[in-house]
């Protein structure tokens, strides 16, 4: 299987919808395999959905996502785990290995216009959160 994390030099980024990057892990018989780093282009929100199931990824690990982005994965069949934070590389290590538990108050579901708000990982008072 495949799996993607949000990544900013060598760390879970915390916001899906503004992620410059993916690290893409090859999961192999309950082992982390070959990875890579790839960019998105500058591509944001929905288009991110798309980028990640024409790579055939299965599990997506990030820091914080809205809802939006959470309905658009879970269409193309891309489970989240959300709310993560730390070492990329530990983070799926933790995956494969059954450890590592998604922080569901990392999920931006409530919002509130020019109000700033707290969704765990971070702050979305800042242009953070978006459900586009």
């Amino acid at each position: 299987m495949k799996l993607a994390i949000t990544y900013d030099n060598g760390q879970v980024f915390q916001h899906f919808g503004k992620t410059e990057a993916f690290k893409i892990y090859d999961i192999v018989e309950g082992k982390v395999g070959a990875s890579m780093v790839m960019s998105t282009n500058g591509q944001g929100h929905g288009a991110l959905a798309g980028l990640l199931r024409g790579l055939g990824i299965s599990v997506l690990i990030c820091g914080g996502i809205g809802p939006g982005a959470q309905d658009a994965l879970a269409s193309l069949d891309i489970t989240v785990i959300p709310g993560i934070t730390g070492d990329v590389d530990q983070a799926v290590q933790d995956f494969v290995d059954g450890k590592l538990v998604p922080n569901t108050e990392a999920l931006c579901n409530h919002h509130h216009e020019g109000a700033a708000h707290d969704c765990g990982a971070h702050s979305c008072g800042t242009g953070g959160c978006h459900s586009h």
